[in-house]
């Protein structure tokens, strides 16, 4: 059983399929990068690529520190980046997925809140989520995490 999820998401556009630093495809994982594919998906975006501002990303952290704290998880770690998120949380009973979804449609009724409305889409769909087993791993992802960014 794991001890915790760790989950990253990013910001809406921030990392495209097709992406130069390559990109993960559901269901095939890691693809190397393809400049024709990056442009289409780029053709294809409702609205400008988000960048968080440290107000917005303050609140993000916040709004996941609360989510948690009100459904008895266990945050040991949250960094809101300008592009993207990295959570540690220990969600006993939940699936993989659970938390990271839970943590951006709470985070993105709040974002939206704050920007009065004129921004409707935050975050990229889905994100990616990992089991840690043990805790000498949680140490290091949790270190990663707060530390290696």
């Amino acid at each position: 059983m794991a001890v915790a999820y760790f989950s990253t998401w990013t910001t809406y556009g921030t990392w495209l399929p097709g992406d130069g630093r390559g990109w993960f495809e559901g269901g095939r994982g890691w693809r190397e990068p393809d400049r024709r594919r990056e442009f289409a998906a780029s053709l294809q975006m409702t609205a400008d690529a988000v960048t968080l501002t440290p107000e917005q990303r303050r609140l993000v952290e916040t709004v996941i520190a609360d989510h948690a704290a009100y459904r008895g998880w266990e945050l040991p770690a949250v960094n809101c980046r300008t592009n993207h998120v990295h959570v540690v949380v220990c969600a006993p009973d939940r699936s993989l997925e659970v938390p990271r979804e839970q943590f951006k449609s709470w985070t993105t009724r709040r974002l939206k809140e704050v920007s009065k409305g004129e921004r409707m889409v935050w975050w990229t769909e889905r994100g990616w989520d990992v089991y840690i087993d043990g805790v000498e791993d949680l140490a290091v992802v949790v270190q990663y995490v707060l530390e290696g960014q």
